[in-house]
């Protein structure tokens, strides 16, 4: 997670950590790179994710909700009132969560590679990657480092399987109605040849949050944080410097 000078808040879904130094992350040009005097940075992982580990990762229904009142109550434990939140992917439908339930505690809200439903579609897109033995080895082996082989593989599947029950059990819904209930600024970023999350995702985000703006990056895919590191944190700076 992030937190900040202005009490900025920037949150993901997997920072990997290596005691006080960072071995792996999925956010280190954010974590690295955003102006520290501006900005505290607070990285976290979920539990069963990353360093917060035991317990094992738990995908029982609502375990997005649950991770939202963790990190609500993490903040809360650091004393810090006021926060924004950055979410990528998973952790950007935490930090959609989130900031429905703590409306008067975060100001700012930017989320990327995020969806509030699943379809059909989804779920093919996601079967397609459920063997990781078929992942490029620079996509696997860090991750594999970190957690093992048979966590890191049994944890995917589990992650496929979830998705599928939301499907089948809440008709794809993951947290549609907490969209209306978000109050803070939103920007919404999103690579068009995202192979996981297709544009009708972050479409309809832009649809259901008051005040969301969307801005897109044509050639960019899931990670869009990482090929366009200096781009992507210009954007952040900008968006939650505005009124400050």
């Amino acid at each position: 997670m992030i937190s900040a000078r202005f009490n900025k808040l920037l949150r993901n879904c997997s920072s990997l950590y290596k005691k006080n130094q960072i071995h792996h992350s999925t956010t280190e040009p954010q974590i690295e790179t955003l102006n520290r005097e501006k900005y505290t940075i607070v990285a976290w992982d979920p539990p069963g994710y990353g360093f917060s580990r035991p317990p094992d990762r738990d995908f029982s229904p609502g375990f997005f909700y649950r991770d939202a009142d963790y990190a609500i109550s993490l903040m809360k434990s650091l004393q810090i009132d006021k926060y924004s939140l950055l979410g990528w992917s998973d952790g950007g439908i935490t930090a959609l969560i989130m900031a429905s339930k703590a409306v008067d505690k975060v100001e700012k809200l930017i989320v990327w590679g995020s969806n509030a439903y699943v379809t059909e579609k989804d779920i093919e897109l996601y079967e397609k990657i459920r063997d990781v033995q078929k992942w490029s080895p620079r996509m696997r082996q860090p991750f594999i480092d970190l957690y093992g082989e048979k966590y890191f593989s049994d944890t995917w599947n589990a992650w496929v399987n979830s998705f599928q029950i939301i499907l089948k059990e809440n008709g794809g819904d993951i947290c549609r109605e907490a969209l209306s209930k978000i109050d803070a600024p939103t920007l919404i970023l999103h690579g068009a040849q995202d192979p996981l999350v297709p544009m009708e995702h972050p479409v309809h985000l832009h649809k259901k949050i008051k005040y969301g703006s969307l801005e897109i990056y044509p050639e960019g895919k899931h990670n869009i944080h990482l090929r366009y590191a200096e781009l992507f944190n210009s954007a952040v700076d900008d968006f939650l410097a505005e009124d400050l």
